[in-house]
């Protein structure tokens, strides 16, 4: 099977995805930035940081193998933060990362949430540019501190 004609499933969290998780976040974040606290925070302990708070994890496989994922962080029973969207670079263009925001997006409303909010980087173009896509529109300024790289925050409205 080629890259090309590769089956993408998403799937909810799974402890054996863990390493994954913080694995392919890992690589994008040091290509072009460092790492941070946060960072290690929710890369090394997604269970307390994202899921008993009632977020969710989702992994895109391609045959079996993980190949993206993305966090969705509850903040408020109204609100949450879509994190850690990751693809490897091997799997960039598959249009992985518009499925794994499908999942999010859905499972936001699922979950009855009023909107959905992001910090990036404006040197991200092709996040950016899915983002926008998506819906999100960029705020005036961004106040989230936890990021030194974040000097954008993006928000959706579910209603």
């Amino acid at each position: 099977m080629t890259e090309q004609s590769a089956q993408v499933e998403v799937v909810s969290f799974s402890a054996r995805y863990a390493a994954a998780f913080a694995e392919l976040n890992r690589e994008w974040i040091e290509t072009y930035f460092q790492i941070e606290d946060e960072d290690l925070k929710m890369m090394g302990h997604p269970q307390s940081y994202v899921l008993d708070g009632g977020g969710e994890i989702f992994t895109a496989l391609v045959d079996s193998e993980p190949v993206g994922t993305v966090a969705m962080v509850r903040v408020d029973e109204m609100t949450f933060e879509l994190a850690k969207m990751a693809v490897s670079p091997a799997s960039q263009g598959l249009g992985i990362s518009r499925l794994l925001m499908n999942a999010c997006i859905e499972f936001a409303r699922d979950q009855q949430a009023a909107e959905i909010f992001l910090i990036t980087n404006d040197i991200l173009r092709p996040a950016m540019a899915l983002y926008e896509k998506s819906g999100f529109v960029r705020m005036p300024q961004n106040n989230d501190m936890r990021y030194a790289r974040g000097n954008t925050e993006m928000r959706l409205s579910l209603r």
